[in-house]
């Protein structure tokens, strides 16, 4: 039972007004996102004990601000949230939305006041990160995909150490690898001038909303003098990577390429949240978003050489998700990119992937995909409040909620165009 105490048995401070606990269902449980991820011999050994709090209309759960102890779940009741800046909306147990934690970060980044009796689960910080993939190199395939061909033909593949992983291409290895040794602007000048295509983007780019300036570059030496030595590292391997994405299986394409565009953009608005937190360098967060995806690529490549019968298109869109972030960790750590980057291959699809410190890599990922969600406005009810999730309570410069969101997508959508038009031709 050490693993409920872990996982469940977590709140420090209980409310005055709390009663007896009350017992939760199994069924409860198996809708709580991601708590319905645990096993279910867990999920039941904890239904059969009482978990649940009861608080009194009108009391306060939570404060903007204050530091958490444990992630909270509505189960029963009405709790009305509020931001910093007064916006506030209800949420009732019965909704989607009551699928998700209420917080679920180190820092509660809305206040929460219980409009009617409310009751509610408390479990720890743990749980909300747990993903079974993350732990292993792996790939393991989940119970209901256990009659996927496709996944089971490729796991078989990666297991004999058979898959071919994508190659970085020349230009941004020879500029990586340079400048391991303290070269000047000049030489670095010299690589990337081998490529006349990358060397075109990056004027094009050191001219674009990204750095906004009164004198144009004219010249290769002009942008790297305006963007910066490193800066201009991320962009040359971020514009090689197109090449990566290539593909002449007619049947495989249309993944590619939604792939690619995808990634475009949840690169542009990592860049563009990185710049405007003022907590993470915009480069970095640029290319971090390019290769969050990275790991479908060998997957598409592996099923476009496979005979045209296997070319399932269910089977394809749902063998993605549970391959990409092992695949994407191999792919990464095969061109040695940094383990921030490896590590937000592997977790940028986790809502609430958690860890001590800063934002960081991931958690930028991670809030840009959710903005690019929902500027999409596909499947809202999937989504969490943007409010629950971890990432949100480390950003300082920013308040996040479903009205700012709204802002920030529409404040992005010019610049997020031109930088889409340099990247993608």
């Amino acid at each position: 039972m050490e693993i409920l105490k872990s996982f469940f048995k977590d709140p420090k401070k209980v409310a005055s007004s709390q009663q007896p606990a009350q017992k939760i269902s199994l069924e409860k449980l198996k809708k709580l996102i991601p708590v319905r991820n645990l096993n279910e011999d867990i999920l039941q050994a904890f239904a059969d004990e009482n978990h649940s709090e009861l608080i009194k209309a009108n009391e306060t759960l939570f404060t903007y601000n204050q530091p958490t102890d444990s992630a909270i779940y509505l189960l029963e009741g009405i709790v009305t949230i509020s931001d910093k800046n007064g916006f506030s909306h209800d949420i009732d147990s019965e909704s989607t939305q009551a699928h998700f934690p209420l917080c679920s970060g180190k820092t509660y980044t809305t206040t929460a006041v219980a409009k009617t009796d409310v009751r509610i689960l408390r479990v720890s910080h743990k749980i909300m990160s747990f993903d079974p993939q993350a732990k292993h190199n792996e790939l393991i395939i989940p119970e209901q995909l256990k009659n996927n061909q496709i996944l089971q033909l490729f796991s078989q593949h990666v297991s004999e150490e058979k898959l071919e992983l994508p190659i970085l291409p020349h230009v941004a290895i020879r500029l990586r690898e340079a400048m391991q040794d303290d070269i000047s602007i000049a030489d670095a000048v010299k690589i990337i001038q081998i490529d006349p295509v990358i060397t075109v983007k990056l004027i094009e780019v050191a001219n674009c909303p990204l750095y906004l300036t009164l004198n144009p570059a004219k010249t290769c030496l002009d942008a790297v003098n305006r963007i910066g030595l490193n800066a201009t590292r991320n962009l040359v391997i971020s514009f090689s990577l197109k090449q990566v994405f290539a593909c002449r299986c007619k049947h495989i394409i249309k993944y590619m390429d939604h792939i690619w565009k995808e990634s475009l953009l949840l690169s542009c608005l990592s860049f563009i949240l990185a710049e405007d937190s003022k907590q993470f360098n915009p480069e970095q967060a640029l290319l971090g978003g390019l290769v969050a995806d990275i790991g479908s690529i060998p997957f598409l490549n592996f099923v476009a050489k496979l005979p045209k019968e296997f070319h399932n298109t269910d089977e394809v869109r749902q063998a993605i998700p549970a391959i990409r972030g092992v695949t994407g960790a191999m792919v990464l750590k095969n061109w040695n990119f940094d383990d921030e980057f490896i590590d937000t291959a592997r977790h940028s699809h986790n809502w609430f992937y958690n860890h001590e410190g800063d934002l960081n890599l991931t958690d930028i990922v991670i809030l840009s995909r959710l903005h690019y969600r929902l500027g999409q406005k596909k499947q809202l009810a999937q989504l969490p409040p943007i409010t629950s999730i971890p990432a949100a309570g480390k950003l300082k410069n920013i308040a996040l909620s479903p009205e700012n969101t709204l802002h920030t997508l529409h404040n992005a959508k010019s610049r997020v165009k031109e930088i889409f038009q340099t990247f993608n031709h």
